[in-house]
């Protein structure tokens, strides 16, 4: 068994993944800025520690001798309210500071212990590949140059000095999330349960996706395996936006032909709905797959079935 320190913890990826790790019998940390109202509801095995979001300042003992670091902190890209949340100057320094300042503290944690954490997991996203068409994007593919690229190129490189300090590191490249518990799942299950579902724009853009049972055991196996690098989390068959919403509205039963016009998106969201719901990315995991990481939801039929409870 082996202590597991969670930046951004409380998340919907970090949850999970500590309830995973606690499930086992792991000692998990999840750093908190609030670790009293995050404590509230935490299984045996889970507590909960205060951190200030930049720096190791009172926890960063607690990476002497640690299993593993796993760097998911950030501040949200779409906010509570997406069209409040638009990409402002002032929103995209917000963004990007909280996790140049989260992987700065982790580096901080690491140098300065005796006994050194096995494994750094550094956090990405699918968007560091830039807006894509119908090609596949492996984890070869070149980073993009738009805010989202070069936002992910400095979030992997915030933990890199680790690796100089005799760290293994991994970084995860994350697809979309499926979930009822948040990310971007909810808001489209209430839009086609309205029979509003459709595709958004041209619906031609891939959405690469992967159930969160398959993303907690992939952030796992980079723990466990010894993996290191980049590697893509999403599941072998990305599907386009359209594909998707079909499959969606298939599953709930409901229609799913009413498109939101590119411009209509563009328009309530700005460059932020361009960015995340208007282009994609045709993602796949090809380092995992190498490496013989086994996915248990490979179909999104399949996956929206089991997230959603449909038989």
């Amino acid at each position: 068994m082996m202590r597991v320190i969670i930046t951004g913890g409380t998340g919907l990826i970090g949850s999970a993944l500590a309830e995973s790790l606690a499930k086992d019998g792991h000692d998990v940390i999840v750093l908190s800025r609030n670790p009293e109202k995050s404590a509230r509801g935490l299984r045996q095995g889970i507590r909960a520690e205060r951190w200030d979001g930049r720096s190791a300042e009172g926890w960063g003992q607690l990476a002497d001798g640690a299993g593993a670091i796993v760097n998911l902190a950030g501040e949200s890209l779409v906010g509570v309210n997406p069209i409040l949340g638009r990409w402002t100057p002032a929103r995209k320094r917000t963004i990007r500071e909280s996790r140049l300042n989260a992987g700065q503290a982790v580096v901080e944690a690491v140098r300065a212990a005796a006994s050194k954490p096995k494994v750094v997991i550094q956090s990405s996203a699918v968007g560091y590949y830039g807006p894509h068409g119908d090609e596949r994007v492996t984890e070869e593919t070149p980073a993009g140059s738009d805010f989202l690229g070069k936002l992910c190129v400095e979030w992997e490189a915030s933990t890199q000095p680790v690796e100089a300090l005799g760290v293994r590191r991994a970084i995860a490249r994350t697809g979309l999330p499926l979930s009822k518990a948040g990310g971007f799942l909810p808001p489209l299950l209430l839009q086609h349960k309205l029979f509003a579902g459709g595709p958004l724009g041209s619906g031609r853009h891939y959405w690469p996706w992967i159930h969160m049972v398959d993303e907690v055991s992939a952030l796992r196996f980079l723990i466990e395996s010894g993996a290191e690098g980049a590697f893509n989390l999403s599941a072998p068959n990305p599907v386009t936006n359209k594909v998707f919403s079909q499959t969606l509205g298939k599953v709930l039963k409901r229609p799913a032909f009413i498109p939101a016009p590119a411009f209509a998106v563009r328009l309530a969201m700005g460059e932020l709905g361009d960015a995340l719901l208007l282009t994609g990315q045709r993602q796949t995991p090809e380092r995992l797959t190498a490496l013989g990481f086994p996915f248990k939801f490979t179909e999104l039929e399949g996956a929206l079935k089991d997230v959603i409870g449909k038989s």
